[in-house]
């Protein structure tokens, strides 16, 4: 599957922030944003019209945890397997939810671009362990049914 970017839209980035070296990391952002992951396409395109190499822009983006390369679903999952988390059981919860998805810790992505589940150290929010984002909102005391809720009410478009 061929994926078309539009690359007036990465126009309308770099005149926002400008092509300056220094933006580079602000404009990765609002790509990343905008696609959920940076594309090579993107990445060429940008380093051409910042000229600046392509070995430069991909040095910062796999430096930062943050940036991806890889295509991420709309919806980004993440449990957290904190020392928190862990012992009040996020494990089940992870397994439940790679379940119910058809997804793995080697294909994390649906194939239909709709979900991503990831695991991260921690999400700073202990004291609700165990906890699960949907797309950066913390969902706390979280189970596995809960989990499974929540992803059914995504599908039924019943919350963002």
């Amino acid at each position: 599957m061929e994926q078309k970017f539009d690359f007036g839209a990465i126009d309308k980035i770099l005149e926002t922030y400008g092509s300056e070296q220094k933006n580079l990391i602000t404009i990765l952002q609002s790509v990343q944003s905008e696609h959920h992951y940076l594309p090579r396409e993107v990445l060429e395109y940008i380093a051409a019209k910042m000229d600046i190499s392509l070995a430069k822009i991909y040095s910062v983006a796999t430096f930062y945890e943050n940036f991806s390369l890889d295509p991420k679903g709309r919806y980004i999952i993440k449990i957290c397997d904190g020392t928190a988390c862990h012992v009040r059981k996020s494990i089940p919860i992870l397994e439940r939810v790679r379940g119910t998805l058809g997804v793995s810790a080697d294909k994390p992505t649906t194939d239909d671009m709709m979900f991503t589940v990831e695991t991260v150290s921690c999400l700073g929010a202990c004291g609700l362990a165990p906890v699960m984002t949907l797309n950066d909102k913390v969902y706390p005391a979280m189970t596995p049914d809960k989990a499974v809720e929540l992803i059914d009410a995504v599908r039924k478009g019943e919350t963002e």
